[in-house]
């Protein structure tokens, strides 16, 4: 049990790596949750800090969950044995916690006073390490919705419905063998991501959400 207690400990501090808010003290000597949205994600740093900030913030963001599912449980023969349960063929339940355990970290950050982003580069990065078909098809639905309708918070509130949508698809549509746990958790996470996203929520009821420059040239009236 005291492998299990520090593994999630490390997934929460791997988690906890307020990326977007270093990068921003570093490189223009600000806290990035008092400018634009007042987000610490990787949206916000895009908008405040430029693209190169924002992109290093996507790839660190996203490799912390992908940490705390492919390596993180690498470490558990340095810290005594893992309970039985997770030795008896659960690797990929400890897996979902442990990522899951890094999301939470990610908005709830020890290094930053506990005031994070809303984890979706995070959860994106963890449930690649866990099944990467269905995020594979939740991360196009994503990129699709940002490009079509330029809103990232529309896109993430999405992406993130359509995850465990497609974990049931594959199970009882495609026979593939997908662990329950990782469907019940990709929903708790759905209802948690889109509970971070409520401001947005309200934002695009009322039409005022910030919208991400067009990759495109098209007058806009």
């Amino acid at each position: 049990m005291l492998s299990f207690i520090v593994l999630v400990l490390i997934s929460y501090v791997v988690g906890s790596i307020p990326s977007s808010v270093w990068v921003g003290k570093v490189t223009k000597g600000i806290d990035l949750r008092e400018h634009g949205s007042g987000n610490a994600g990787a949206t916000n740093t895009f908008r405040v800090l430029g693209w190169k900030a924002g992109v290093f913030v996507v790839i660190i963001d996203f490799i912390k969950g992908l940490t705390a599912t492919l390596w993180v449980m690498k470490l558990a023969p340095y810290f005594g044995e893992l309970p039985q349960w997770f030795m008896d063929g659960n690797e990929s339940v400890l897996k979902i916690i442990l990522g899951f355990t890094a999301v939470i970290g990610h908005t709830l950050p020890i290094f930053a006073q506990f005031r994070g982003g809303k984890g979706m580069l995070t959860a994106c990065g963890m449930l690649f390490g866990v099944e990467p078909i269905s995020i594979g098809i939740a991360t196009t639905t994503f990129l699709v919705v940002m490009f079509s309708s330029r809103y990232v918070s529309l896109a993430s509130i999405i992406s993130s419905i359509v995850y465990p949508i497609m974990l049931l698809i594959l199970k009882f549509g495609f026979g593939m063998n997908i662990s329950y746990v990782l469907i019940v958790l990709a929903t708790l996470l759905c209802v948690f991501l889109i509970y971070k996203h409520r401001s947005n929520i309200t934002r695009l009821k009322a039409g005022n959400e910030n919208k991400i420059p067009a990759f495109w040239k098209k007058s806009e009236k």
